[in-house]
């Protein structure tokens, strides 16, 4: 794409921007995950470019030298109404933010920015406030959940996580930045159209272990929200659970989670076939062994987590020590499938 000439203000903002994501070119990495509970100085301190809009925020970062992201996306009149460049920019905003753990500064600043957003859509949001005691400490965490009404009770849920690892200089911007774009997409789409059933939108924060993954430390967020359900009774009302995780990435792959309801997973692949993605959604099982979805399996909700985990090939940033996960890493084009799939089989569940 042509960009267009910096406003004094972004201009300005590349030099934060510095700070945040770093200027020199980092290459990829495909040293396995490394584990970390220290956060770096960054991680507790929101940037000051924080305050740069979506769009100026992805024009600042493809002002910087290095690799850049892929603003290749289709119009979004070929993917269902879903906006590839748009969601790329909704990750560079976040990026923008610096790392984002939970409460830290920056992830409140995030939280923020998501209601205004979300507002600015026309959705209609509860927010569910929760204390948890992690193996750093006590933590405060926010669940943020639109909720657009249907005809009938039934509830089609979507989900991503928006926090990120606990990793020095980690900003995450494949991991939660990625997929939590596509959601703001998705809201963007659907809270104008209610339809025949409820759709949900769920933000959860504290997916990402504090120290070592376990039950105990691990999906705070979505654990938090399957609690309420079953106490409220909407727990049953849910008639499928779509989780997307590190959906952004350059050399984008789908494989079939074994650990997701095979009916549902053979749902949203026929509808990526039908589409044309056959080669981003592969016929190969793969496995997480763990994400937001997994409090809803246990409780025998219709569940999928559509991720790319292959570490070996396309995602060796991957909670990476070096703090790869970066903007440069992105296609707008790979946002706008993942986006288009979910658009299209809520619509396909909505006509059932």
């Amino acid at each position: 794409m042509t960009r267009r000439t910096l406003p004094l203000f972004a201009a300005a903002a590349v030099l934060l921007l510095c700070a945040t994501i770093g200027c020199k070119s980092q290459a990829d990495t495909s040293d396995s995950a490394v584990k970390s509970s220290a956060p770096s100085p960054s991680s507790t301190q929101a940037p000051a470019n924080a305050s740069l809009s979506a769009a100026d925020a992805l024009t600042a970062a493809q002002a910087l030298p290095g690799p850049q992201p892929l603003d290749d996306a289709p119009p979004s009149e070929q993917t269902g109404g879903f906006d590839g460049h748009r969601a790329l920019q909704q990750v560079a905003k976040q990026v923008a933010f610096g790392p984002r753990p939970p409460d830290s500064p920056a992830i409140r600043q995030l939280q923020a920015y998501l209601k205004t957003e979300l507002t600015s859509y026309g959705c209609k949001f509860d927010t569910d406030d929760f204390q948890v005691d992690t193996p750093v400490g006590h933590k405060s965490m926010e669940n943020i959940v639109v909720k657009i009404p249907g005809e009938k009770p039934g509830i089609i849920l979507l989900g991503t996580h928006y926090d990120t690892k606990i990793l020095p200089d980690f900003v995450g911007a494949d991991d939660a930045g990625s997929s939590t774009a596509v959601m703001l997409e998705i809201a963007r789409n659907l809270c104008p159209h209610p339809g025949r059933y409820n759709v949900w939108i769920a933000f959860f924060d504290g997916e990402e272990a504090t120290k070592d993954w376990s039950d105990d430390d691990s999906v705070y967020g979505s654990r938090e929200m399957v609690a309420r359900l079953a106490t409220s009774g909407d727990l049953s009302k849910v008639k499928a659970f779509m989780l997307a995780d590190l959906v952004g990435g350059k050399k984008l792959h789908f494989k079939r989670d074994a650990t997701s309801n095979q009916a549902l997973v053979d749902q949203v692949w026929r509808v990526a076939h039908r589409l044309g993605y056959s080669d981003v959604f592969l016929n190969e099982a793969g496995s997480t062994g763990g994400d937001d979805h997994f409090p809803f399996v246990k409780r025998k909700v219709s569940s999928i987590d559509v991720i790319d985990l292959d570490v070996a090939n396309d995602v060796p940033y991957w909670h990476n020590q070096d703090g790869t996960d970066t903007l440069d890493k992105i296609s707008a084009k790979s946002l706008a499938i993942t986006g288009h799939v979910f658009l299209e089989t809520v619509k396909e569940m909505q006509a059932k």
